[in-house]
């Protein structure tokens, strides 16, 4: 039996053994921190544990027994007959610590919303467009376990296998170079993949690899937060520049560092001109600066043909590109990637280390490598294609017959989920909003411009909603 308390901090307060163990025993209990029914070790085990003899064990219990605080039952052991307290949670206001400058910016920034399943119900109908949750009917579950459990013999059955370093395991950073080659064009190599714990990570240290306290960072607007508050906890200086129906408009900005999502900008889904991308990476040319390309969900396209990453026209490195396997599989296997520039892979590597000395999630690693070598990934990806694709364009159906008067929708080709502008004032579009919620409907959104003129933007997340939940949210 594991089984610990504090008696070694009694013998010193204590003038003999059986009272530092008769305290040391009772205060535990006392303070709830074995709870009533807990069996405690025989004396044989607690003597063998702390090093005394059995008889002091057994007068220990039998004082504690006299007390109504234990329990002997003849053939079972015995058990705590006393309900002490919950241990109760120190307060954390009691005693504070001086935090460095990044730690105390890192501490008060809001807390990212974590988004839960919704348990609204109106008269049955939920129609939940606002957290982005894949089709879990569809995941592939027999063939992805199968992996698993075969990749969970190898490692069990190899235990003394050179470990994989923190830039992740060989085999998927090989498998990622390969359907990269294949599927976006992007010549790569699996030296320059860094697997990382989701995209956030990814930017989370592109940013205090590359910016200095002052240094001035654009950003898509709207955009992505997780890139605000990853500059801020680095004292750097976020500029937000508005989008049109091409993306971002290239400038001469004085930055180092620029982040975008060109093959579907988040979440207007505004593709990026062939024409400014050029302009964009231009500009990196003439500032030495990076560009970081979040591909987020270019794999489900609907119609039409996408135009290639930024990453395939940058011939002088100066492109970090970024992608997840959020959207693809599922959100809980936490697997992202990094392709690199040549002369950032080391530092990423280094800092990533600091965080991961060896890779997390190292079977989920392996797993994906053969999920993705026996060509299930891609078979998984071409199904999702055609659900996504159906729900896709019933979504957009409907939204353009029954609130086009209250949205203006922006058209896209790609992606899992449909973005349109509030077409009315803002309090019109609370009042619209706040009603919806009453009656179980909820989306996501975004709001741009001036705190006193505001401009609200909504998207809907298609994958997990059923078509009836579609035609029943839209309607009502």
């Amino acid at each position: 039996m594991h089984f610990q308390i504090p008696y070694h901090g009694y013998v010193l307060k204590q003038p003999t053994k059986m009272l530092a163990l008769y305290h040391a025993l009772r205060d535990t209990i006392v303070d709830g921190v074995l709870s009533c029914g807990t069996k405690l070790p025989s004396s044989r085990e607690l003597a063998g544990l702390y090093g005394i003899s059995r008889g002091t064990v057994n007068q220990v219990y039998d004082m504690l027994a006299s007390e109504g605080y234990l329990v002997c039952e003849v053939g079972r052991g015995t058990f705590i007959s006393f309900r002490g307290e919950e241990p109760k949670e120190k307060d954390a206001g009691k005693k504070e610590y001086r935090l460095s400058e990044w730690g105390q910016r890192v501490s008060d920034q809001p807390q990212p919303e974590v988004m839960h399943r919704s348990t609204w119900d109106d008269d049955g109908i939920i129609a939940d467009f606002h957290t982005f949750k894949p089709d879990y009917d569809a995941f592939p579950g027999e063939e992805w376990n199968r992996c698993l459990y075969a990749e969970a013999r190898t490692m069990m059955g190899d235990p003394g296998a050179e470990p994989a370093s923190s830039q992740g395991d060989p085999e998927l950073r090989e498998s990622i170079a390969q359907y990269l080659r294949r599927a976006r064009g992007i010549a790569v190599s699996k030296e320059q993949v860094v697997i990382v714990n989701g995209s956030m990570q990814a930017i989370a240290l592109t940013v205090q690899l590359l910016i200095q306290a002052g240094d001035r960072v654009i950003m898509e607007k709207p955009g992505f937060s997780g890139i605000m508050r990853a500059v801020n906890a680095v004292k750097g200086e976020v500029q937000a520049i508005e989008v049109d129906e091409q993306g971002i408009v290239p400038h001469e900005w004085d930055a180092r560092l620029l982040f975008v999502t060109p093959s579907r900008q988040f979440p207007t889904g505004a593709v990026l001109s062939l024409d400014r991308r050029q302009q964009l990476l231009q500009w990196a040319h003439e500032k030495e600066a990076i560009i970081v390309e979040d591909d987020y969900d270019s794999e489900f396209r609907h119609r039409g043909k996408a135009l290639e990453p930024l990453k395939v026209l940058d011939h002088e490195e100066r492109v970090i590109y970024i992608g997840s396997f959020t959207k693809t599989l599922l959100p809980s296997i936490r697997i992202g990637y990094a392709v690199l520039p040549s002369s950032l892979i080391q530092p990423f590597v280094k800092a990533k280390s600091l965080y991961e000395p060896l890779p997390t999630g190292l079977l989920e690693q392996k797993t994906l490598a053969s999920f993705m070598q026996n060509g299930q990934y891609e078979r998984h990806l071409r199904r999702m294609k055609r659900v996504y694709s159906r729900k896709f364009e019933f979504l957009l159906k409907r939204l353009h017959e029954h609130l086009s008067a209250q949205f203006k929708w922006v058209e896209s080709d790609a992606g899992l989920h449909i973005f349109g502008w509030w077409r009315g004032t803002s309090a019109q579009y609370i009042t619209f909003r706040d009603r919806c919620r009453a009656a179980g409907i909820r989306w996501s959104e975004t709001v741009i411009g001036e705190v006193d003129k505001p401009r609200y933007g909504a998207y809907f997340h298609i994958a997990h909603v059923t078509q009836e939940a579609m035609e029943l949210g839209v309607k009502k």
